[in-house]
Order: structure tokens, then sequence, then C-alpha cells
């Protein structure tokens, strides 16, 4: 005759509202970052060349983003090329707010501050390119 086993414990019912966490790495937040940058505003970012020599401005380009994350909250620092003539103060105060904006929206995560590094200008109507020498 076996001896019946104690009864299995319940566990109990998980409430409704703990759904969990979804957790971005670091280089998602990067990538979104460069891309709102690019698609969003008039910056720019560096194409072609093999680990930055040999690249050049190109304004179709994503700008180079990396970001300091702690918890839920980001430091965004953001390199970017902008078309020359601008208003570099408002053009980096509506590029600030508006990658700001949209990574909060699209992520979830606080955006707290982006620095924004310009790292060329480029004039209109002309190729930033290598002059040939004749």
């Amino acid at each position: 005759m076996s001896i019946p086993s104690a009864p299995a414990r319940l566990r109990p019912a998980r409430d409704i509202n703990d759904r969990g966490e979804t957790v971005l790495s670091r280089r998602v937040l990067e990538k979104t970052a460069s891309q709102v940058a690019r698609d969003e505003t008039f910056a720019g970012g560096s194409s072609g060349g093999f680990l930055g020599i040999g690249a050049r401005a190109d304004l179709s380009a994503r700008p180079d983003a990396s970001v300091e994350l702690a918890g839920n909250i980001a430091s965004l620092k953001v390199t970017v090329g902008l078309p020359y003539p601008i208003a570099l103060r408002q053009a980096t105060e509506q590029l600030r707010r508006r990658i700001t904006d949209r990574v909060t929206e699209l992520t979830g995560v606080e955006v707290r501050q982006v620095d924004i590094t310009v790292s060329w200008l480029k004039p209109a109507g002309t190729e930033l390119s290598r002059r040939r020498l004749q």
C-alpha cells in the first residue's frame, strides 16, 4: 500500500498587471538615435573609409551615436555633420530636442541628456572629397 504524498503547493496566480519587462541593448538605442538624427533632421554622418581613415562627409549617412545606460535612463552622445550655412545653436537645439523626444517615444527609455558634436560642415553645392592632382 502506498502512502499518499503531501499535496502539491499551488502557486498564487500572477497578477494581471505583472507583465515582466523588456530589456533593450545599448546598441539598439545607439542605432535608434542615429537613425532619428538622419531621417528626421538635417544632420548627416561620415561614410566610406576603414576604421575612420578615409571617411568622407555625407549628409545621407547616419550620424555616429553612443549611449550610456543606467537602468531606464539614457545619456546619448551624437556626432553629426551639418549643411553650411546654418545657425549652429538653433540647429543643435532642434536636433537635441527631436532625438530626445523620438528615442523616448520609440523605446520607452527616458533620455536625460544628448551631447552633440558637430564634426564637419558641408557647404551647399560642394563635394567634400579628395582633390585630384592634375
